[in-house]
């Protein structure tokens, strides 16, 4: 008798004004695909802008593309409340060494409460927690970019968001399997 393994795919949605948000989720999703039969679907959206037409292309110059209706109900349908009891971790990249990295992460985890998810953040077990001085918190992964966002990640950072990133995969391999 075989089992088949289902293959998860998980959405990595974020926004990133200087490049290096979306590096962070670059790494969480290496962290993901890390995890046998588990893929990350990386999608970012449109620049916010204070202009009330859509003023960007609909296709980005580069990265990943624009997040779709149908992304979030092939990963897992949230309109019908099928989010509720699903991981999600937050992660964030700032431009200032006190951009309110936490503040940042614990308020985008409200919505997800909001929809039932289990949150996950990085425990002090990952010693890059105690070892960065660029970002890392134990709500999520975090960059500083700098005010210029050329500050590159760190290797205790990057190390934190795959960390972060296989925590996601496998709790939802876990879960799926229940």
């Amino acid at each position: 008798m075989t089992s088949r393994t289902a293959h998860l795919t998980i959405l990595v949605l974020y926004y990133s004004r200087s490049g290096s948000t979306r590096k962070m989720a670059e790494h969480i999703a290496h962290g993901i695909e890390s995890v046998p039969h588990c893929s990350a679907r990386l999608r970012t959206v449109p620049a916010i802008s204070t202009v009330c037409e859509a003023v960007e292309n609909s296709i980005p110059a580069d990265g990943a593309p624009y997040v779709e209706l149908a992304d979030l109900k092939e990963c897992a349908d949230w309109i019908s409340g099928t989010l509720a009891g699903k991981p999600a971790c937050v992660f964030t990249s700032t431009g200032s060494l006190h951009g309110g990295q936490e503040s940042t992460l614990l308020s985008m985890m409200l919505p997800l409460l909001h929809h039932g998810m289990l949150l996950l953040g990085l425990p002090y077990a990952q010693t890059g927690l105690m070892a960065s001085a660029s970002g890392g918190t134990p709500y999520g992964a975090s960059h500083w970019s700098g005010p210029d966002g050329s500050k590159p990640i760190t290797e205790e950072s990057r190390q934190l968001a795959m960390t972060l990133g296989e925590r996601l995969a496998t709790t939802a391999r876990a879960l799926h399997h229940k």
